[in-house]
């Protein structure tokens, strides 16, 4: 396009690069756009580049050679998550206000304790920590303070007295919670424990509303018929599919191939998708992503028969190589928990695939192995020790030394574990059907459906 440069054209570099030393030319596309403040043309300067084991992001840069206004912008670059986060965290000590947290401009943070709020859109993203948090709320209200105290004396009595509730909480003499809640899934909370579960945390997932779409960009296609089939917002140019059209048989013996984007570097790509049947189980959709520009491979399975009516535990004890062997299906909302290694990894981290146990637990090691923490500069030694010491003992696991115990809890039911025996109970194997809580029914979106609270 005129008065653009793209310098990330035709190189076969990966859209999204870390930064480092040895790059000191990273490629940027410039832009010729308008200047705000004396309106003449001025340059953006866009760079593609990630922040290490966060997230993809886009550092906008503006100047003007008329009057040398200049202006610097992040946003960030990788797709909106399928759901929202919510964080609820007990605080107990003075050590948990040094928990270091990103919050994104859609971040709200509540104190029941205080009956406090900070709503979304009302602050710009950052990374800070628990304490920092506090002490930006202290420091605001304390503005103009000096002036309230003259003018109006009961509104900043009411102030100074909430402030110093504020700084009673710094201390940190009672435990009390703070919960963070973002519509987009772009918050996080350091755990000091990694890889060991964080007790005093909670992290759930939730499925957003229209209005909460809507706040994000994202609106659902609803588009009208008319009575030929043809779609009328469209004036008739895309017309509808009917079933007679294509029917369901015919995906069975094919493999469907559509383009999408590299989830590790956005560069263009194919993903193959197929439906195939598990025996003993069900039809499950396979879908595999490989990455020309930069190698990455992915494989992700999704059930192809919605919900099941129960939620499904599984307990298998992995006694050596035999159990190694054994297929697994675990979908897309199954968390994976090992009790002898006091772990546990969410529904979300490794998303859904069909593989070994032996595979399984190799893509456990490597998800950790990896430095989880969203700040390694920072990193406490005593946190690089104790994971260390985690992937010592999963190394035994691995090679058949240690005995342990999978538990998978899927709410959905669409996990599946291979039978060692032929029309008998396997004695490593325990399966448990569960009615679901009202919240995990939330989770999946089944809000009209009426089940009994359930404890694990």
């Amino acid at each position: 396009m005129p008065g653009t440069t793209n310098k990330t054209e035709g190189t076969g570099r990966p859209l999204f690069r870390d930064l480092t030393a040895d790059d000191p030319n990273p490629e940027s596309t410039e832009i010729e756009s308008l200047c705000v403040n004396c309106g003449d043309n001025g340059v953006t300067r866009l760079l593609l580049t990630k922040i290490p084991f966060y997230k993809d992001v886009i550092i906008m840069s503006f100047s003007c050679g008329h009057c040398g206004f200049a202006n610097n912008e992040i946003q960030p670059g990788g797709r909106i998550a399928d759901r929202g986060i919510r964080i609820e965290l007990s605080v107990q000590t003075r050590a948990d206000l040094n928990r270091q947290v990103v919050k994104s401009d859609l971040t709200s943070i509540r104190i029941p304790h205080l009956d406090f709020e900070i709503p979304s859109q009302s602050q710009k993203g950052e990374v800070t920590t628990l304490e920092g948090i506090i002490c930006r709320v202290i420091t605001g209200l304390e503005q103009d303070q000096a002036v309230r105290r003259i003018e109006h004396p009961e509104v900043a009595k009411q102030l100074d007295d909430f402030i110093e509730k504020l700084q009673i909480l710094k201390q940190v003499e009672q435990p009390f919670t703070m919960i963070f809640e973002d519509i987009s899934g772009n918050c996080f909370v350091q755990n000091p424990n990694r890889p060991h579960r964080d007790e005093n945390c909670t992290v759930m997932n939730f499925v957003r509303t229209k209005e909460q779409n809507h706040t994000l960009g994202i609106y659902e296609d609803d588009p009208e018929l008319n009575s030929n089939g043809v779609d009328s917002a469209s004036g008739g140019v895309f017309p509808s599919v009917s079933k007679e059209d294509f029917k369901y048989e015919d995906l069975q013996g094919e493999v469907l191939t559509f383009p999408t984007n590299c989830p590790n570097c956005s560069s263009p790509c194919q993903t193959n998708m197929k439906v195939t049947n598990i025996p003993y189980f069900k039809e499950v959709v396979i879908m595999a992503t490989n990455c020309d520009v930069c190698g990455h491979r992915t494989n992700e399975v999704k059930s192809g028969g919605g919900v099941e009516p129960l939620g499904l535990f599984i307990e298998v004890k992995v006694n050596g190589i035999e159990d190694f062997s054994r297929d697994i299906l675990k979908s897309e909302t199954c968390s994976v928990r090992i009790p002898e290694l006091d772990t546990e990894v969410g529904e979300s981290t490794l998303g859904g695939r069909f593989t070994t146990i032996e595979g399984l637990l190799q893509s456990m090691k490597d998800q950790l192995s990896g430095n989880t923490q969203a700040f390694s500069d920072s990193e406490d030694p005593q946190s690089r020790i104790k994971m260390d010491e985690f992937l010592k003992k999963f190394d035994k696991v691995l090679s058949g030394e240690m005995p342990v115990t999978l538990e998978l809890d899927d709410p959905a039911g669409n996990s599946y574990v291979q039978s060692l025996t032929d029309g008998s109970d396997d004695p490593r194997l325990k399966i448990r059907r569960y009615e679901r809580s009202f919240q995990q029914n939330e989770d999946l979106g089944l809000n009209d459906m009426k089940t009994e609270n359930y404890e694990q």
